[in-house]
């Protein structure tokens, strides 16, 4: 795969409104979030550990009647409109040629075998360094063909983030793949989660004849605190985008250092066994679970890292992306995937200290989490982004989740053993992603 320069924009062309009205499937707008994504180049890496050797012909079929038949978007191109005075960008379906979207890279055999995980995660690194070719459409699969200790192969799927969210990607991958019990049927869906808190939903007034007055007065008192909650979030917000900063960490890009630098993506399993226990015990979620024991990592990573002797708390505040699509369960994604990008996000607090009790993190996680939830912020956020972007433009700009399937799933013909999502940006921090998926041993 070539790394010669391509552009970094979309392509200028005039689309004619005779050719828009005619056919609508084959112009589209792009929405603000995608412009966002595209504006500042954020991809999408999709590691997909398979159980056995790659059949390449049989994969590619599949992708061609899959991916290519279910997403427009792979097999649209990025264009700008120039038809109007703004110029907006929009989604153009063209020809796709698959051989410039399947790459079988050539790698040191004696690099492979000696350390085939250590090969696997620094081609996936070196991918952040290859910019995508914007005259066709935004999406490529790599084809590391060797065993490692979590896959006999493993297949990368690199494609840029205004394609689609983490959650239309994984629920077209889910409808892509079928159940290796049941060939016949899609993979098993865990349940839909149970969504708690006053931005989900709103206890009911209580009936005025009812003579109960503290529970009017608790009812109203209910939508006091999630105005002031919603009111002090907005001004955290606005004070972020003007002055308010966070200290300077070893997690803060240092000045001068290449934007477009090399990421490293790595990945680790937990028991998920562990986690629900852990979330049972606290009375807690799973997310809740998760952000503590991310915050224990980094805490241990920092200090360990710095030689730091201050055991003081540094609070550092951390991006929390929201899926905002209704609640629904994951069989209804799978039967009507739906494209684009539905994200909107919450500022969250992120204390770096060193606890004695390493509970303490999923408390204060708890906490903060159980706070947001009392606040409307998440869709303060979603409505006023896209109303900037709609009106400015793109101006300026991790920790996501993701449920996946309860049992094991094979794609294409191969059982699925492995499944990781990471994303980057060339200015972009450290991000986690979690993902949730049944666990199967070679």
């Amino acid at each position: 795969m070539s790394a010669a320069t391509h552009s970094s924009r979309p392509l200028s062309v005039r689309v004619s409104r005779e050719k828009e009205c005619a056919d609508n499937s084959m112009v589209e707008p792009m929405s603000p979030t995608g412009r966002v994504m595209e504006e500042l180049g954020v991809c999408i890496v999709v590691v997909i550990g398979l159980g056995t050797p790659v059949n390449l012909p049989v994969f590619r079929a599949g992708i061609e009647t899959e991916l290519l038949t279910r997403f427009p978007r792979f097999r649209s191109i990025q264009v700008m409109d120039e038809s109007t005075n703004n110029g907006k960008p929009r989604w153009v379906q063209t020809p796709v040629n698959m051989d410039d979207h399947i790459v079988v890279p050539r790698l040191d055999p004696e690099a492979v075998a000696s350390d085939p995980e250590k090969a696997v995660e620094d081609y996936v690194a070196s991918l952040s360094l290859l910019p995508m070719d914007r005259r066709r459409p935004l999406w490529e699969f790599h084809f590391l063909d060797f065993p490692s200790s979590e896959a006999a192969s493993t297949v990368v799927l690199r494609l840029h983030h205004s394609i689609g969210d983490g959650t239309s990607i994984t629920t077209l991958l889910m409808a892509s793949s079928r159940s290796t019990a049941d060939p016949a049927r899609v993979p098993a869906m865990p349940p839909p989660p149970k969504r708690t808190g006053a931005i989900y939903q709103r206890e009911p007034r209580p009936p005025l004849s009812s003579g109960d007055y503290l529970a009017l007065l608790a009812w109203f008192w209910s939508y006091v605190v999630l105005a002031w909650h919603t009111l002090v979030d907005v001004a955290m917000i606005v004070a972020t985008i003007l002055f308010l900063s966070d200290p300077r960490t070893l997690f803060t890009r240092a000045d001068g250092v290449e934007p477009r630098a090399r990421k490293r993506f790595v990945h680790r399993s937990l028991s998920f066994d562990d986690v629900k226990l852990i979330k049972t015990a606290m009375n807690c979620t799973i997310n809740d679970v998760l952000a503590g024991v991310t915050s224990a990592a980094l805490s241990q990573y920092y200090f360990k890292k710095s030689g730091d002797t201050n055991m003081k708390r540094i609070c550092l505040r951390s991006l929390v992306l929201v899926d905002a699509r209704p609640v629904s369960t994951r069989q209804t994604y799978v039967t009507r995937v739906e494209t684009g990008n539905r994200l909107s996000s919450l500022i969250c607090p992120f204390n770096i200290a060193l606890q004695d009790d390493p509970l303490e993190y999923v408390r204060e996680a708890k906490r903060f989490m159980h706070r947001k939830k009392s606040s409307l912020e998440v869709l303060f956020t979603r409505v006023v982004g896209e109303f900037l972007v709609k009106k400015f433009g793109v101006k300026q700009e991790l920790l996501s989740s993701a449920v996946l399937w309860s049992e094991q799933p094979s794609y294409f013909q191969m059982p699925l053993d492995q499944l990781n999502i990471w994303r980057y940006v060339g200015t972009q921090l450290p991000s986690w992603h979690l993902v949730s998926t049944v666990r199967h041993k070679l």
